[in-house]
């Protein structure tokens, strides 16, 4: 009995194990087929699914377009200055020559010059800047007149000092401001030095000795005591004739020696020697460059001036250009973070005409691919780049930004923004018809339609969109931005 079962027990656990085995090779079997596929098949996995049309909701949302340039931080307008002439008055020595000009105080660079300042000294008289056009280009004083004269009392006046009228013409009242600007400033105007001084002594020698000589040729009113006996021959010396002869020659004499004085006395007074003054047309500068040390001789440049405002020197591409006009308000950035406000100045270049914002200067153009919009697949819009226009940015308080002129920036230029939320879709999603349509394709129901748009500002990839049909186009309707 024990051995029948135990051979009974034998069976069923071979035919189990057969079983099993069975079963993993029909299991691998199965899976061996699924893996498995035929040329064909496999050939098919390979394809390229159908291409189908990239699409993009509609958005509502406010937009702000801007036109973002780089550009270089520096001082505007630089040019160099030098003296007209003289500064103080180089009188003569014993051996014929004038003393030496030296620099005794040479310009500070960096330094902010307003009206009226002094720029540097020459052995010891200042030179002092003041706004004019006309350039200084002699020594103005008593009996000057000219355009640089009325141009010298205008800025007198500006700076406070009463010239008594800016007549062109240079008396008392022009010397009495003058006197008075330089003595605010810690200095003496040039009076009459020694030379004009002695001068002056000889002219009036000269009329002394002519009045002298005219009353001798005139002889005395009455013959003195013991003249009664002269003789013939002295009566005859000197006749009524000669004496006359005398008398013109004498009075010729003494004309001639108050014409001198006089001419000389009109321009004897304070004056401003042409090296003592610079005018500029433009006030405000900042001194850029000293070109001499104290002990130079200031012969030629003795220094370069820039603006006082920072300019940053830009280029943007035509496209961008044609959105921008002088007036609008910059934001200046550098790598470190430091912002100023500053002021679109030029579009174009100096001497350019400043460009003028036409529509939102953001509106996608025609395209080549124009003909295909009647077989129904229509042009992308999207303006083509032009050549570089050259931008320039005035920043009038630069503050921390002024001591990084020489670097880097970025300008940030607001050209305009919606009127709150709009309707907005990528720029690739418009076409423009043949006949300048703008329009979207709109996948709706299994079908793609056409709608007509208005376009309006651009900004970051999108633009705003109006329909024709105010409920053609609604926000997260789907529009086509490729295949």
């Amino acid at each position: 009995m024990r051995r029948g079962r135990k051979r009974g027990r034998s069976r069923t656990r071979q035919l189990g194990v057969i079983v099993a085995v069975v079963t993993v090779v029909g299991a691998g079997g199965w899976f061996a087929g699924s893996r498995m596929q035929s040329p064909a098949d496999a050939a098919a996995a390979q394809e390229a699914p159908k291409a189908g049309a990239v699409t993009v909701a509609v958005e509502q949302r406010a937009l702000t377009a801007t036109v973002v340039a780089q550009g270089s931080l520096e001082y505007g307008s630089p040019r160099g200055l030098g003296l007209a002439g003289a500064v103080g008055t180089a009188e003569e020595s014993s051996e014929g020559g004038g003393p030496a000009q030296r620099v005794t105080r040479a310009p500070t660079p960096g330094r902010r010059l307003a009206e009226g300042d002094v720029l540097m000294q020459v052995s010891g008289r200042p030179v002092m800047v003041l706004r004019g056009s006309v350039p200084m280009y002699r020594t103005i004083g008593p009996g000057s007149s000219g355009d640089d004269v009325r141009q010298l009392q205008k800025a007198l006046t500006r700076l406070g000092f009463s010239t008594g009228g800016v007549t062109g013409t240079y008396g008392p009242g022009t010397a009495s401001a003058v006197s008075s600007w330089y003595r605010s400033k810690g200095y003496t105007a040039q009076e009459p030095g020694s030379a004009d001084r002695q001068r002056l002594g000889e002219l009036e020698t000269a009329v002394s000795d002519a009045q002298l000589a005219l009353l001798n040729a005139q002889g005395p009113d009455e013959q003195a005591p013991g003249d009664s006996g002269q003789s013939e021959g002295g009566q005859a010396a000197e006749s009524k004739e000669a004496q006359a002869l005398q008398i013109a020659s004498a009075k010729k004499q003494l004309r001639l020696a108050n014409a001198a004085l006089s001419d000389f006395k009109a321009g004897f007074g304070t004056k401003v020697p042409a090296g003592e003054v610079v005018f500029l047309a433009e006030l405000p500068v900042r001194v850029d460059k000293s070109k001499v040390r104290p002990g130079d001789t200031p012969d030629g440049e003795v220094v370069s001036v820039t603006d006082s405002d920072v300019v940053v020197k830009a280029t943007v591409p035509g496209a961008d250009a044609a959105s921008l006009k002088a007036g609008m308000a910059v934001r200046v950035t550098t790598p470190d973070g430091k912002e100023a406000a500053g002021v679109l100045s030029e579009v174009g270049g100096s001497g350019a005409e400043p460009k003028k914002a036409a529509g939102t200067g953001n509106e996608p153009e025609s395209s080549e691919a124009e003909s295909s919009e009647a077989e129904g697949g229509g042009a992308p819009a999207g303006g083509t780049s032009s050549a570089p226009v050259p931008l320039l940015v005035t920043i009038a308080k630069p503050g921390a930004l002024g001591k990084a002129a020489g670097g880097a920036a970025t300008v940030t230029i607001e050209v305009g923004d919606s009127d709150g939320e709009v309707l907005t879709v990528p720029v690739a999603a418009v076409q423009t018809s043949a006949g300048g349509q703008a329009r979207v394709r709109v996948e709706r129901d299994g079908r793609v339609i056409r709608v007509d748009v208005d376009l309006g500002i651009s900004a970051d990839g999108l633009v705003e969109v109006k329909p024709d049909d105010g409920d053609a186009l609604r926000k997260g309707d789907l529009v086509v931005v490729g295949r």
